[in-house]
């Protein structure tokens, strides 16, 4: 820890570096498994039976937990210990992965998805906010330099060390690989971390944090459930009502609130909000094509699960890279003109990908796949940076906390979404002629699926309609994430303030090149969660 003396000496704990040790620990055990899991979910539908909806509950029951419990868990950390609820929340991870290892139904699955939702809300937000009390300014930017290093690792390596573990082991593997990452992680911080908290914080809103988990949760069913049961049927109107009625609610209670959990007054906020807006459609179209590339990868273009996970990496590159160059050019050309340029890619990049088609191979697919990561790159960091910089200083904790809950709803909405388009679509367009009922609506469930029930009937046509329809269901998701990056860019260059980086003192220096490592350091962390 950073200590003063009288004789105002700054002492420093010689542990703090063993200490970032468990805080990277941590983060690689959140890393890894969101990309592990998109891999990983052809190989369970095929195994387990799940249809598309179900494969969108495995992924969206972790980010609908992740994005409700995210403000309340910082708080709990700040009241009760950051340490504490660290090593509290790596057990529930830990917990929630030996579950999902051991499970034998869907349903246990989006269970087990749950509780590591949990764990991964405690873990998130209290393993970056302990880094001001280990380090000071001077040593603050490489600390969050070796965090965003170690997030940015899980991206490219979770889709390998994921299709390595289904090539060699049973699907559950992809969950029983976070168990000593976690055991780690816990052991670090129990041995390495020392305790902070701040009792001043406000309590955790109960309240508040139930109308948000059940308000996004009625959301997210109606979407997921509308293509099997139709917009019109009553449970998902009423649903779509209770959402609406549930989320009118939270915002009426924050806005009454002296201290709001979630405070949307930030919103007034010009480059706030439209830097939100930015970073939010991101996660939208960057959770939503992690949902659909891998089946398109590994049932349409035949690839095992190592490499459906080796062909995902121009994206990540593309990503990677991106995130590092963009704050070079945003101190020259301002965050309005890379965000929009950033954005302006992603929607090049969408309609180029819509062009894919069955025979397309992997090399063109590979071309777009690399111009997305780079458009992601060069969009997310410099929204999330700006939408910080627009806020007070004394507002930044809230701010970050708002910044990070909208990404994480923009995410689940994604897979949503995304997701509900892509299954609707396929089932309107698969041939299923000659096929008994009951196999008809089977093949109609996923592309997996159908795969399985041509293999099983032997109907070669039934294998090259389910992926004339999937391609083409693709291709209307990726129209839709163009237009939508295409509208949000015209926004940004209407909206967004131009507001360069040019710090006039070294301290000042210090302190934005922090803001900006954070920036990266999140926004690949939470990629594709």
């Amino acid at each position: 820890m950073v200590t003063v003396t009288q004789n105002n000496e700054v002492r420093r704990d010689p542990r703090r570096w063993w200490a970032l040790g468990a805080l990277v620990a941590s983060m690689l055990t959140l890393g890894f498994d969101t990309t592990i899991l998109n891999v990983a979910l052809p190989t369970m539908a095929g195994q387990l039976g799940a249809t598309t909806g179900q494969q969108q509950w495995m992924a969206d029951s972790y980010v609908i937990v992740f994005a409700a419990l995210m403000l309340p868990a910082g708080l709990l950390g700040d009241r009760y210990g950051r340490r504490r609820m660290l090593v509290v929340g790596l057990g529930v991870f830990l917990a929630g992965s030996v579950a999902g290892a051991l499970a034998d139904d869907v349903n246990w699955v989006i269970a087990a998805r749950t509780l590591m939702g949990l764990g991964a809300a405690l873990v998130m937000p209290l393993a970056l906010s302990v880094l001001p009390s280990l380090f000071g300014p001077d040593e603050r930017t490489k600390a969050v330099g070796i965090i965003s290093a170690a997030s940015s690792l899980g991206l490219p390596l979770g889709p390998i060390i994921g299709g390595w573990l289904l090539n060699h082991f049973w699907w559950g593997s992809v969950f029983l690989v976070n168990v000593p990452m976690a055991a780690a992680g816990i052991a670090a911080c129990v041995f390495l971390l020392p305790e902070t908290r701040d009792p001043a914080s406000p309590k955790v809103d109960v309240p508040s944090t139930a109308l948000t988990a059940a308000g996004l949760g009625a959301l997210i069913y109606a979407i997921i459930e509308a293509p099997g049961r139709g917009w019109g049927d009553p449970l998902i109107v009423g649903m779509l009502a209770g959402a609406v009625v549930l989320i009118a609610a939270l915002v009426l209670r924050e806005r009454r609130m002296e201290r709001p959990m979630l405070d949307m007054s930030l919103l007034r906020h010009r480059g706030f909000l439209f830097n939100t807006l930015a970073a939010t459609l991101v996660m939208f179209v960057l959770s939503g094509l992690l949902f659909v590339l891998p089946q398109y990868l590994q049932a349409v273009l035949g690839n095992d699960a190592l490499g459906t996970g080796v062909r995902l990496l121009p994206m990540m590159g593309g990503l990677i890279v991106a995130a590092r160059a963009a704050q070079p050019l945003v101190a020259k050309f301002g965050s309005r003109a890379v965000v929009t340029a950033g954005l302006v890619v992603l929607a090049f990049a969408a309609v180029l990908g819509s062009r894919t088609s069955v025979d397309s191979g992997y090399g063109f697919t590979a071309l777009w796949l690399s111009i997305t990561g780079f458009g992601f790159g060069f969009s997310i960091v410099p929204a999330m940076d700006g939408a910080l910089s627009a806020l007070p200083r004394d507002r930044a904790g809230s701010g970050s906390g708002l910044l990070m809950t909208m990404r994480q709803v923009g995410a689940a909405i994604g897979i949503a979404l995304l997701g509900s388009l892509l299954a609707s679509t396929f089932r309107d367009r698969l041939d299923v002629t000659g096929l008994p009922a009951k196999a008809a609506d089977t093949a109609g469930e996923s592309v997996v699926a159908a795969h399985i029930v041509a293999q099983k009937t032997g109907s070669a046509d039934l294998i090259a309609s389910a992926n004339s329809a999937y391609v083409h269901g693709m291709g209307l998701v990726l129209l839709v994430c163009g237009a939508a990056a295409l509208v949000t860019a015209l926004l940004a260059a209407a909206f967004l303030p131009n507001t360069p980086v040019a710090p006039t003192t070294k301290e000042d220096e210090d302190e934005d090149k922090d803001d900006t490592a954070a920036a990266v350091a999140t926004a690949l962390a939470d990629a594709g969660q």
